[in-house]
């Protein structure tokens, strides 16, 4: 492994780690921490990776989560111009390079980087679970009290993210009694596609004159069931909704249970699953922010803002911590959860020195 493929990065995407098996990648990073001479190391009660470099009464805590989604990609670096020995060219491919092994080893090295700063403790957590229903970030909100907080997520390293939409989850099920199929009678089947196309009218309505994604209320069909037992028969949807900051999840499931078309249809129950979480949007003048602005100019870039259609961490502990907070990671979010999942490392590289201007720049501010 040559100089200019980085050691956390390589070796911590080289363990695959979906969520629910991530030990031995917290493993992995704790044991780095050590080896970088982190002030504090542990593997916290959630079973996150936890890293403290400095003493200080005043926390800034970088988060990004070390699991992934499922489907393990060989590990291995490749020229994007085959035959080229420029280290420009370099990119690494496996699960999470992107999605976020590569923003949290970013974190790592970049802390490494700076040494304890005087005043200050700088917390690197590595989060459990963040695919699925964050127990990670859920354990740490009242563990912590930082003064700003860095989620990593990729953004490309010139950008950093505001904010995310809120996310909620039902299951519409229809359930009746079984009719011979040479009848006219509307299947279960039937009737929970019309209940499908009645949320997709709602969500249109709901979003009317919203022009930005960010804005608008998205749906996602995830999963689709049915059966019977000879006397009745059922069919059930897994309905995801992307939602916007003035749609909260409760809000969103009062308007499905409160819809006088869907009650209509005999047989139907709605029902919420899952883990809720509402939109989350930050500010985009104060001190973090310009702290990033200055850092990704330093380094030759040209800043620009994002705000995002999925959900993140930040979504929890921002509001829990209620300090200045952003995400911010090399990596192209468009290769997420992706068979090609790659990343460039000589962003990479550009994304550890932007993180170590910053937090330089923030934790200096006084």
């Amino acid at each position: 492994m040559s100089d200019s493929v980085p050691e956390t990065l390589f070796n911590l995407v080289k363990i695959y780690s979906p969520s629910g098996n991530e030990a031995e990648a917290v493993g992995y990073l704790v044991s780095r921490m050590q080896a970088l001479h982190y002030s504090q190391v542990l593997a916290d009660a959630a079973g996150n990776a936890v890293g403290i470099m400095g003493d200080g009464p005043r926390q800034i805590v970088l988060l990004g989560h070390i699991d992934t989604v499922p489907g393990e990609i060989p590990v291995r670096v490749e020229s994007i111009a085959p035959g080229s020995s420029n280290p420009a060219s370099l990119v690494l491919y496996g699960r999470g390079s992107v999605d976020a092994k590569g923003p949290l080893a970013a974190f790592v090295d970049a802390v490494a980087g700076c040494g304890p700063l005087p005043g200050w403790q700088m917390i690197v957590i590595g989060a459990v679970g963040e695919e699925q229903d964050s127990p990670g970030a859920q354990h740490i909100v009242t563990l912590y009290h930082p003064e700003a907080a860095i989620i990593g997520e990729p953004s490309g390293w010139e950008r950093i993210t505001l904010g995310y939409k809120g996310s909620a989850w039902a299951k519409i099920t229809v359930r009746r009694s079984l009719t011979h199929t040479a009848s006219q009678g509307e299947s279960a089947c039937e009737a929970v596609v019309r209940a499908w196309e009645t949320i997709g009218a709602m969500a249109a309505g709901m979003s009317l004159d919203r022009e930005k994604n960010f804005e608008r209320l998205q749906l996602s069909l995830r999963g689709m069931e049915s059966g019977g037992d000879g006397f009745e028969e059922w069919a059930s949807l897994q309905v995801g909704a992307r939602l916007p900051l003035d749609l909260p999840p409760q809000r969103w499931y009062e308007a499905l249970a409160g819809d006088a078309q869907l009650a209509s249809i005999p047989g139907i129950s709605i029902q919420p699953v899952g883990f809720t979480i509402p939109a989350w949007q930050g500010e985009k003048n104060n001190v973090l922010v310009r702290a990033f602005l200055a850092g990704i100019r330093a380094a030759g870039g040209k800043p620009g803002f994002l705000l995002k259609t999925g959900t993140a961490d930040l979504n929890i502990v921002a509001p829990a911590w209620g300090c200045q907070a952003l995400a911010y990671g090399p990596g192209d979010s468009s290769l997420d959860h992706t068979p090609a999942e790659h990343i460039a490392l000589a962003e990479y590289h550009q994304g550890v020195e932007v993180l170590e201007t910053v937090l330089k720049r923030f934790c200096q501010k006084d």
